[in-house]
């Protein structure tokens, strides 16, 4: 009898192990160089990676202002190549340094991973934010609470609980990350059905049916409504110092 639990015991290590082997994680980022991503900046045309804002140094990927003495509105996207539907997506970041000068208050240790993005090449010149949901990183500021995790809809709506939410940021369920901590996100997205964030493995979010709608730019105006299957990945650039050493991608069934 012994030896038959022990039988069935290794049969179910060898299935559980043969299941996490074929999981086929995508490194979008390479540790070595910004090949497959593209930035566009708010002012500027696509592929200008103004003032090296995205460096790659010691292996990381670094949102960086050592070349900036002061920032405006000049906010910017770096652009993944590829676009995708059905998907669980895995960062590890950490903000460092202070914000730039210049940078608004709310931007303070604020970063994102923008899901289902619109096609780089559609931004207009002086297009802030691309039609997106936003999973929103934020870090803490040494007082009070502050949630992590978040949701924000530029050029979207989303639903909670069977109702449509038309406010910009909902915040999640998340404790505070303060200082320089590095934190794994990750956003589970199956197409336009739905959507959780999660953070050091915790689930903090959940929402659905993202949708194009708000304040869109002229050129997406006629997709008013229009349900989002897909798009692009995105990391933002909002003048807070931020560092990436992981950012993989798997690929799920429909």
């Amino acid at each position: 009898m012994r030896y038959s639990v022990f039988l069935i015991f290794v049969f179910l290590i060898s299935c559980n192990s043969s299941t996490q082997h074929k999981e086929n994680w995508i490194q979008l980022f390479n540790g070595q160089d910004l090949e497959g991503w593209t930035p566009k900046f708010n002012h500027s045309d696509l592929g200008v990676n103004y003032k090296n804002t995205f460096q790659v140094r010691d292996s990381l990927l670094i949102v960086s202002y050592d070349k900036y003495d002061s920032i405006s509105d000049e906010f910017g996207h770096l652009y993944y190549k590829e676009s995708f539907s059905n998907y669980k997506i895995r960062v590890e970041y950490r903000f460092v340094g202070e914000q730039v000068k210049g940078g608004p208050n709310w931007a303070i240790r604020n970063n994102g991973i923008m899901l289902h993005c619109q096609p780089p090449e559609s931004l207009e010149l002086d297009q802030k934010f691309p039609v997106s949901i936003e999973g929103q990183l934020l870090g803490g500021l040494g007082d009070g609470e502050r949630t992590n995790g978040n949701v924000c809809t530029p050029g979207t709506h989303i639903e909670m609980n069977g109702k449509l939410i038309t406010q910009h940021c909902i915040s999640s369920s998340s404790k505070t990350f303060p200082g320089d901590q590095w934190v794994t996100f990750e956003a589970v997205v199956f197409n336009d059905s739905i959507i959780h964030h999660i953070l050091n493995g915790d689930t903090v979010m959940t929402y659905n049916k993202p949708v194009i709608g708000g304040d869109l730019p002229e050129s997406y105006l006629e997709y008013d409504g229009l349900a989002l299957t897909e798009g692009y990945i995105a990391l933002q650039a909002e003048s807070a110092p931020t560092e990436f050493r992981k950012i993989e991608l798997l690929v799920l069934d429909k």
